[in-house]
């Protein structure tokens, strides 16, 4: 890794365990309104996969995208809406927002763990004068470096919120790392991305960085390979 420039680490999975989390918000919210559409239809219900549903049509993407990516699996769409739009069942963006309120009770509830090999890379990296950047399609990705109080081993952030107000592709799409190492003054070229989501390591790939290393968090080595990831592991101490 030290060969490198930069290295882009996504926040939940790669630095926090947070995107379990994320998942069981993702099914509580999600099993709620299918349950719903259940009884209005007369047919069974059918409840969220926290493995592959998440997985294939919710990690690693933008909220709103990920309520239409899981959607459109089901063969369900739901007007767009606002983001200002109150938490619901109603549209796209009412069901992103019950997920964040369902996500904010959770954060300040329990706290938030750090993966410790992700966090000695980091300050490995550091102390060999590597640039670090955080790259998240989390709005929450300032809130839980703070609460895991991780917030200043990073030299540049590029969260969702910086995402909506420069009006970014979510991943897949590489704009979000292109502009970690735009911010870093780095070339694509001298950077690592590292990443636990399909999307993810499909973004890196699409980004043409120096390497891609995938984080086999949920025994998924073989999607993140074929997805993009240059070398798979299970924690990031393997790369001390």
């Amino acid at each position: 890794m030290s060969q490198f420039d930069a290295a882009l680490f996504d926040l939940d999975g790669v630095l926090t365990a947070t995107a379990k989390i994320h998942a069981a918000c993702w099914k509580r919210m999600f099993d709620d309104f299918l349950k719903q559409q259940a009884a209005k239809t007369q047919e069974p219900f059918e409840p969220f996969d926290i493995i592959n549903d998440y997985n294939l049509y919710v990690d690693g993407k933008m909220r709103y995208v990920g309520v239409q990516s899981f959607l459109a699996s089901r063969g369900m769409q739901l007007p767009y809406g606002d983001p200002a739009d109150s938490p619901g069942y109603d549209t796209v963006c009412a069901l992103g927002n019950f997920k964040d309120v369902y996500f904010d009770e959770v954060l300040h509830s329990q706290g938030i763990e750090v993966y410790e090999g992700s966090i000695a890379l980091v300050h490995r990296l550091r102390h060999q004068r590597v640039k670090i950047a955080v790259v998240s399609s989390s709005h929450h990705c300032k809130a839980v470096l703070e609460a895991a109080g991780i917030e200043d081993c990073f030299d540049a952030i590029v969260d969702g919120n910086l995402s909506d107000q420069l009006h970014l592709a979510g991943k897949p799409a590489p704009d979000a790392f292109l502009l970690a190492a735009q911010q870093l003054g780095v070339e694509p070229s001298r950077a690592a991305v590292l990443e636990d989501a399909i999307s993810g390591v499909q973004a890196g790939r699409a980004g043409q960085f120096g390497l891609v290393v995938g984080v086999d968090r949920a025994q998924n080595a073989d999607a993140l390979l074929q997805n993009g990831a240059d070398r798979v592991v299970h924690d990031l101490s393997e790369l001390l």
